[in-house]
């Protein structure tokens, strides 16, 4: 993938690929994330859900697939069985037909891991003439989720704003924009056009939920209304619920998510991603070089990585009960610096570890996957 995407920074193949630019799929203003100044343009438009691209055909992609990963698989089994909480691990190299991991094929919450696949689908819809990057998109303040949506006050402030299609991609992915993202979702098509996208790709193991505003409401124990959007309104109706009837709505939901991934599925599509083979080749530059400026997470995955690895990654955290923490992921696209890809993906359906050990166990991951492979290539 190296030449084909020009992702290796210690080359600065970047950096020259930032500069050249690629056509019609302009990067300028990358880490401008936010609150910049709308220059206009067509309004936001909602597709026809069944029309989703054809498959990209990616150029030829070759990886050095002679080490077996039984002494990884080892690893992180162990890595497994000492935290305390349930999680699921999955690591595919890019190219070849193995993965490793835990509870490969259960289903664990995503929570804003999902937003890849929404950024996907838009960018499909680039490659295929249907939308454009430049397309401003109309933000009201009935638009307005819930959680984090750093857009919120502009919204409120100004009764309104519009943004192009890059800039909420940039703010969903790598700011966890939940507005942000949910505005994508529903000029793109809605959930079952997302769906479509992913069925369309052969991307197995990945349930997409039905919006930001239904998962949260259902996994709190609420039902959804156009006032909760507002202020605090959300979590002071939480709030108000009885404990055991937030207990039994947050089992429901980590047992048996509407987001739901699994370890196996999510790994699997990484890898595939870093191959070219679910977007164009300008569109997978743009994804995975936005996701490699993510500014949530900076302590997970990446954090164990040594120095010459890279991780183009998106996080996920989902709501806490007490002491009960669910939905606490992290998946990337890792780079090595020969120039090898793997899909990996730390999903945590429900711990009561504290965020440091969470954060550690990830780390432990992302460093045993770089252990692994620099003895198999030294």
């Amino acid at each position: 993938m190296n030449a084909r995407l020009g992702l290796r920074h210690g080359h600065g193949r970047a950096r020259r690929w930032l500069a050249a630019g690629i056509a019609g799929l302009t990067i300028a203003g990358l880490g401008s994330y936010a609150f910049g100044t709308s220059t206009g343009g067509a309004p936001a438009f909602v597709l026809n859900q069944d029309r989703v691209g054809e498959r990209p055909t990616p150029p030829p992609f070759q990886a050095d697939c002679s080490a077996q990963p039984a002494a990884l698989q080892a690893e992180l089994s162990r890595i497994a069985a000492s935290f305390d909480g349930q999680v699921g691990i999955g690591i595919t190299r890019a190219g070849c037909d193995w993965t490793v991991g835990v509870r490969l094929n259960q289903h664990f919450p995503q929570q804003s891991v999902s937003k890849l696949w929404v950024s996907m689908a838009v960018l499909d819809a680039v490659d295929n003439g249907r939308m454009k990057l430049d397309q401003q998109i109309a933000i009201r303040p009935e638009d307005l989720t819930l959680f984090n949506q750093p857009l919120q006050w502009e919204v409120l402030d100004k009764g309104g704003i519009e943004r192009p299609v890059k800039m909420l991609m940039q703010n969903a992915l790598s700011l966890s924009d939940n507005t942000a993202n949910d505005r994508l979702l529903w000029t793109v098509g809605g959930p079952d056009h997302v769906r479509a996208f992913l069925k369309s790709r052969d991307i197995d193991g990945i349930r997409f939920g039905p919006g930001e505003r239904l998962l949260q409401s259902a996994a709190a124990g609420l039902t959804w209304s156009p006032e909760l959007a507002a202020g605090r309104n959300f979590e002071q109706a939480r709030a108000r619920l009885p404990k055991d009837v937030r207990e039994a709505a947050l089992a429901r939901y980590v047992a048996d998510p509407m987001d739901g991934a699994t370890p196996a599925g999510m790994a699997s599509a990484l890898a595939r991603l870093a191959k070219g083979e679910l977007l164009s080749e300008g569109s997978t530059r743009l994804l995975l070089e936005t996701m490699g400026k993510s500014r949530s997470g900076p302590m997970r995955l990446k954090a164990g990585l040594p120095t010459g690895w890279h991780a183009y990654h998106k996080t996920g955290t989902g709501q806490e009960l007490g002491s009960l923490a669910t939905g606490y992921n992290d998946v990337a696209v890792v780079e090595a610096p020969d120039g090898s890809y793997y899909g990996v993906a730390v999903l945590i359906g429900q711990t009561r570890q504290p965020i440091r050990a969470r954060m550690e166990m990830m780390q432990s991951v992302s460093a045993a996957l770089a252990r692994w492979h620099e003895a198999k290539t030294s």
